[in-house]
């Protein structure tokens, strides 16, 4: 056929059933974690081997040390029986799979469920499986297929203080991806992340064991693995940098794991304010030892019960953490006794190989995630000295927006280590996570956060990776400055802009949400006196502020008066017109209810000055020309519905009620047979976060927790 010729519909269709339903992933495989950066060496392959003596010398499936190099081939361990549960269309279609029959198709189910090699073995043209395909042509099309996978190594840091003391070896060398393994990068036209290199990065969460495994079986199970896609795709659509989710599938009357979970006799058991051994204190004082017991009194679980397994495709342009640059950082300077200490008086050597590995990373991690800014303007030069400082800069102002963006919309990742954080400032590791039903500084929905992870403290948190990232970039940086005192000056100078950057971000996520312009500081000390309401009050994260969204637009500051108690009265909602529609938990007393009001007033009335004419709002709405009026500002800011953990164990419960034998909460009815349908429901719900919904979501999903749900193990708190 000639160029100028169109090709006929049916060619065309025949070229389509003709194409393998992966076609679009496998011809644009682009792995450039393999390409860019080494394996481990060989000695030190052997050495590990010497040590394991489970391990086979090849198939990486066992624990084991590891001493070098940036990854570890390894091949993920198919689920049995697989089956798609759900997927994301936006994901897919992002990656290049658009039709509905290919990710349908078994080659999609199989390779995304761990069977790498079998996605691509006995397919005929058109995708379908053949058992009369030879043994020869079998192998002849896996070669044609680039699949490459692997598991990376990483270092352990916990708010700035670098562990090793639970490796299982003691030194360091058995931290990574445990059960996470990647299944290739794709090229892509485009991606969501304006900044980044266009390709993504497939990882399969519950794959099978790693050399990082430390003992575990590798497995995920469908109760986490349905969190984790909802959450990604959540925060997604929340506005707010986070790992994707393509796909979530299980193993269908097959492979299970046992995990330990909670009984529905497992509670909290919290007194109340007039508990005879609160007495002595005064009532302010009792209402603030009930929130701190309240957020803070977790149990350990008290069954064993058996789940099926799942896994989820996760999908980022890179998944570069903190924990990898830490890593090599920690083996470049090894031999120097003074950097341990802090003191920095001798350069690194530059020559050794453990330096270059960490070069290395640092160029991969700005080709990834910075290449127009850090990659492209340095590499031909090699000027890795500007191109880590560009990092460091990218990535101090992308933590940053990420944490409070968790602020703003009530998130607690819950174990916000230097592994789980990554460079760019994109969210990861939907395991410990929760969002925030009740306020309290110090929520986490983990047993193992500590205060250190608690809500409000995340902007401390998100600082302290970003400082552990400085301190693992500062081994090049001192390589090729000047001097060290040249060296030592850029980093005071790069921590203390991180510092401000941390509490500004915070400070324009919490006027945003007053409907102030980000940076109108003058209306601070609003929030600082609402906190207080907030932590006194029982009130629910999400109802307060939309609802009072819904009084900023019932009530616009072009308003010529104002009746203050009708706007606490729109705050307050109606329990008896539709249960559950108020924020606060507890029916507020006469001098609650006036305090809460005095602060509406005085809010209203910082609205009014802070947009009229000459004022700050306006002032700095107009030099960006982006004027919107304070309502809109606040529904944007303001999400109406979020992933609440009681909507989470409903959908997982009916999901699979053979394995989770008692309900979670008292309130649901213990299904009898599988129900994936409120998996589905929830998808639908979290599209558009910021959106009214229809009436049915608004009635079963925009509403307090239930009681139960803030006492209830698995629900309030989980391990």
């Amino acid at each position: 056929m000639s160029s100028s010729s169109p090709p006929s519909s049916s060619s065309s269709s025949n070229t389509k059933q003709q194409l393998h339903p992966l076609s679009n992933l496998s011809n644009n495989f682009n792995h450039s974690w393999i390409t860019q950066l080494s394996p481990e060496s060989n000695e030190n392959r052997l050495k590990s081997k010497q040590k394991t003596p489970l391990d086979d010398g090849s198939s990486n499936n066992v624990k084991r040390p590891v001493y070098n190099g940036h990854y570890v081939p390894v091949r993920p361990v198919p689920l049995l029986n697989p089956r798609l549960v759900i997927y994301s269309k936006d994901m897919a279609n992002e990656l290049g799979m658009t039709s509905e029959e290919d990710v349908q198709s078994d080659a999609f189910v199989k390779f995304f469920s761990g069977d790498v090699d079998g996605a691509f073995l006995n397919h005929n043209d058109n995708g379908s499986t053949s058992d009369s395909t030879s043994s020869s042509h079998n192998n002849e099309d896996k070669n044609n297929v680039n699949v490459q996978t692997w598991a990376t190594p990483y270092a352990l840091s916990i708010m700035g203080k670098r562990y090793t003391s639970n490796c299982p070896f003691g030194t360091g060398d058995g931290y990574g991806d445990g059960r996470a393994i990647s299944i290739g990068e794709v090229a892509v036209e485009n991606t969501s992340h304006p900044m980044a290199s266009p390709r993504y990065e497939l990882q399969l969460k519950g794959a099978g064991p790693t050399p990082f495994c430390r003992g575990a079986d590798g497995r995920a199970v469908l109760r986490s693995s349905i969190r984790e896609f909802l959450a990604s795709e959540a925060m997604h659509n929340l506005g707010i940098e986070t790992t994707r989710a393509l796909s979530l599938t299980m193993s269908e009357k097959g492979s299970t794991s046992q995990r330990p979970w909670y009984s529905e006799r497992n509670k909290k058991n919290i007194p109340t304010v007039d508990d005879p051994r609160l007495q002595k204190y005064s009532l302010e004082q009792r209402k603030q030892i009930v929130a701190q017991l309240n957020a803070q009194s977790k149990n350990d679980p008290d069954i064993m019960i058996e789940e099926p397994n799942a896994i989820t495709c996760r999908v980022a342009p890179s998944f570069v953490r903190v924990g990898h640059l830490d890593l090599f950082a920690r083996r470049a300077t090894k031999g120097l006794s003074d950097y341990s200490l802090g003191l920095g008086t001798s350069k690194p050597d530059k020559t050794s190989n453990e330096f270059k590995e960490l070069e290395a990373l640092v160029w991969h991690a700005c080709f990834r995630e910075f290449p127009k800014t850090c990659y492209d303007p340095f590499n031909e030069s090699g000027d890795v000295l500007s191109a880590s400082k560009c990092l460091l800069q990218h990535s101090m102002d992308g933590i940053a927006t990420m944490v409070a963006g968790w602020i703003r919309v009530g998130f607690a990742q819950g174990n916000f280590n230097a592994d789980n954080c990554l460079v760019a400032g994109r969210t990861m590791d939907y395991g410990p996570f929760g969002f925030m039903d009740e306020y309290h500084p110090l929520f986490a929905k983990w047993t193992g956060s500590g205060e250190h992870f608690g809500f409000m403290n995340q902007i401390n948190a998100g600082y302290a990776n970003f400082a552990m990232l400085v301190s693992s970039v500062m081994p090049i940086i001192e390589a090729y400055s000047g001097s060290m005192e040249e060296a030592d000056a850029f980093k005071e100078e790069i921590m203390d802009n991180g510092q401000r950057m941390f509490e500004a971000k915070l400070m324009e996520a919490l006027r945003s949400k007053m409907g102030f312009h980000p940076e109108d500081e003058s209306v601070d000390e609003l929030w600082t006196d609402l906190e207080e309401l907030l932590r006194e009050n029982h009130v629910d994260w999400t109802l307060f502020w939309r609802q009072l969204t819904v009084v900023a637009k019932e009530f616009p500051t072009s308003s010529s008066s104002f009746e203050y108690k009708e706007m606490f009265d729109v705050l307050n909602a109606n329990d008896e017109t539709k249960k559950g529609s108020s924020p606060f938990y507890e029916s507020l007393d006469e001098s609650a209810r006036l305090n809460v009001q005095d602060w509406i007033t005085a809010w209203m009335q910082a609205l009014v000055e802070s947009y009229k004419e000459d004022g700050p709002s306006t002032i700095l709405c107009n030099e960006e020309n982006n004027c919107i009026a304070p309502e809109e500002r606040m529904r944007l800011a303001n999400p109406k519905y979020v992933l609440r953990e009681w909507m989470l164990v409903e959908a997982y419960t009916k999901a699979s009620p053979s394995s989770i034998q008692s309900p979670m909460l008292p309130f649901l009815a213990q299904p009898t047979e599988a129900d994936e349908s409120m998996i589905h429901e929830l998808f639908e719900l979290i599209q558009n976060p910021y959106d009214e919904g229809s009436d049915e979501q608004d009635t079963k999903y925009y509403r307090r927790a239930p009681d139960e749900a803030l006492l209830a193990g698995g629900t309030a708190f989980m391990s």
